[in-house]
């Protein structure tokens, strides 16, 4: 670890993973989307196993898509859920995740601990319009880990985010996920280059 003006600048993974100043987040791991992505095996076994011996040496942060009332989405919103449920009107987009509903749950082999924290969001970022960002410098956090789906949407997004606000943003490649593979691994190639992408299994041999 170097130092520059009393600003310690990590060298190595195992320094910038650190559970002291590090926590992970486990992003849209709900029903609806858990049951269309492309590993579900995989990426289920992978994720139970971090998020198991990550517990209580790290916070655990889990993020939940909770879409605004009916009538009050913006006009990209019903754009985009059009192409996405391929309707040419707005009237017909069906309720993605309603409140209360089964698909807007957390998957069950991956559910929140008792001490973890749920986050609602309505955007692809962590970090607009919730207290997301306050509660890691409340904490004295520096790196986010990532998980969870969507590799090129939320994942990358909230990643590109937290460099952007001064966090060390690390994707853990095997436990991130898509719909569509080749999005996914187009992602993680684009990530790699601008931010930290380590497996797992090098996770856990830096941390536990």
């Amino acid at each position: 670890m170097k130092n520059i003006n009393g600003v310690p600048v990590y060298e190595t993974l195992r320094e910038i993973i650190d559970p002291a100043h590090s926590c992970l987040v486990i992003w849209d791991v709900q029903n609806a989307l858990v049951s269309r992505i492309f590993n579900k095996d995989e990426f289920t076994k992978n994720l139970k196993n971090l998020t198991s011996k990550l517990r209580g040496k790290m916070p655990l942060i889990y993020s939940k898509i909770t879409l605004p009332p009916k009538g009050f989405a913006s006009s990209w919103q019903y754009y985009w859920w059009m192409k996405m449920f391929n309707v040419s009107d707005p009237k017909d987009i069906p309720w993605f995740m309603a409140a209360g509903s089964k698909e807007m749950e957390i998957y069950e082999d991956i559910k929140p601990g008792d001490n973890d924290i749920i986050i609602d969001k309505a955007t692809a970022s962590m970090f607009i319009g919730t207290y997301f960002e306050y509660l890691l410098r409340n904490r004295g956090i520096t790196t986010v880990l990532f998980a969870g789906i969507s590799t090129e949407v939320g994942i990358e997004s909230s990643a590109r985010d937290a460099a952007n606000r001064g966090f060390y943003p690390v994707v853990v490649s095997d436990c991130v996920s898509s719909t569509n593979a080749q999005m996914h691994e187009n992602s993680l190639k684009i990530l790699k280059n601008l931010l930290i992408v380590e497996d797992s299994q090098a996770i856990l041999d830096n941390t536990v």
